[in-house]
C-alpha cells in the first residue's frame, strides 16, 4: 500500500478529531479533540476506521494516545437528543429504522474498533484520565495497555439503558474473567490504575508525566522483535482461547514449521 495518504484525507479526519502519524514502521493515532476530552462521534468512528484501512503495509505497531487530560469521555451526549449532531443519524432517529438499517449502522461504528485486532499489527493504547463507555472500548480494541496512574475505566452504557456494542465485552472478559466484566459492566463503576494492572486490564502503570515514554519505549521493544515471528505469536496467542490443548499444540507445530522453512529459506 502507498505511504502517500492525501492531505484532503488527514484534514478530513483530524476536523473529526483524529490525527495519524507515520514515522517507518510505527504509526501513531492520537485523538485530537481536547477541548471536548476526545468525546466520541460518528465522524470520528469512521475516520478511525479510515485510518486503519490506509495504514502502508509496512507499519507494525499502532500506538494509540490521545491529547489533553482524558483519553476519551465517551460518546458525545448529543446523539441522545432530539436535535442530534448535525449531519448525523442521532439514536432516536437510528431507533425507528428498520432491523437491517440498525445493525449495518451499529456494524458501520464497529469498524472503527475492529481493526486494532489484525494479526499483523500490534497496538498499544496509552491511557490517561477518563476513559469511559465508547473511551474505555477503543482502549479495549488495542492488544496492549499502558496506563497513567490517573486513569479511570468505566462502562457506563448500562446506565444509560444500552448495552457495551463497540466490539469491547469479549476482549473485556477475556482479560477480567465474566464475573469481573458483568460487574464492570452492570455497575458503571471506576476501575483505576492499580486495578487495573492486578487483574490484567492494563499491562503496566507509570506516572502521568511518564506515560509517553513508557508507550514509546514499548512500542520499541516490540519493533526489536522479527515481524513473521511476532505476527505468528499474536495469531497462536488470539486463537488459544477458542481451540483445546491439543488443537493449540498442532497450531504451534504448524506456526514452527512455517517460521523453521521461512528461516532456511525454503
Amino acid at each position: 500500500m502507498s505511504t502517500d495518504i492525501p492531505d484532503a484525507d488527514r484534514t478530513a479526519w483530524e476536523k473529526a478529531g483524529v490525527r495519524l502519524e507515520l514515522d517507518g514502521e510505527l504509526a501513531t493515532v492520537t485523538l485530537c479533540d481536547p477541548a471536548r476530552r476526545n468525546a466520541q462521534t460518528p465522524a470520528m468512528w469512521r475516520a478511525l476506521a479510515a485510518v486503519g484501512r490506509a495504514l502502508p503495509g509496512d507499519v507494525r505497531v499502532v500506538l494509540l494516545t490521545a491529547e489533553g487530560s482524558s483519553f476519551s469521555a465517551g460518546l458525545d451526549r448529543a446523539m441522545f437528543t432530539p436535535e442530534g449532531i448535525p449531519g448525523e443519524t442521532g439514536f432516536l432517529r437510528l431507533a425507528a429504522s428498520t432491523d437491517a438499517e440498525l445493525d449495518a449502522a451499529i456494524a458501520s461504528y464497529q469498524a472503527a474498533f475492529t481493526w486494532w485486532r489484525r494479526n499483523d499489527l500490534v497496538t498499544i493504547a496509552a491511557v490517561r484520565g477518563h476513559a469511559v463507555g465508547a473511551g474505555f472500548q477503543l482502549a479495549l480494541a488495542c492488544d496492549l495497555r499502558v496506563v497513567a496512574e490517573d486513569v479511570q475505566f468505566a462502562m457506563k452504557e448500562t446506565a444509560l439503558g444500552l448495552v457495551p456494542d463497540l466490539a469491547g465485552t469479549k476482549p473485556l472478559t477475556e482479560l477480567v474473567g465474566y464475573a469481573r466484566a458483568l460487574e464492570i459492566c452492570a455497575t458503571g463503576r471506576r476501575v483505576g490504575a492499580e486495578e487495573a494492572v492486578a487483574t490484567g486490564l492494563a499491562n503496566l502503570a507509570v506516572p502521568a508525566a511518564d506515560l509517553d515514554a513508557a508507550a514509546a519505549d514499548l512500542a520499541a521493544a516490540l519493533l526489536a522483535a522479527p515481524r513473521a515471528a511476532v505476527i505468528e505469536t499474536k495469531a497462536l496467542l488470539r486463537g488459544a482461547i477458542d481451540r483445546s490443548y491439543d488443537q493449540q499444540r498442532a497450531a504451534e507445530r504448524e506456526a514452527q514449521a512455517r517460521r523453521l522453512r521461512d528461516l532456511a529459506g525454503m
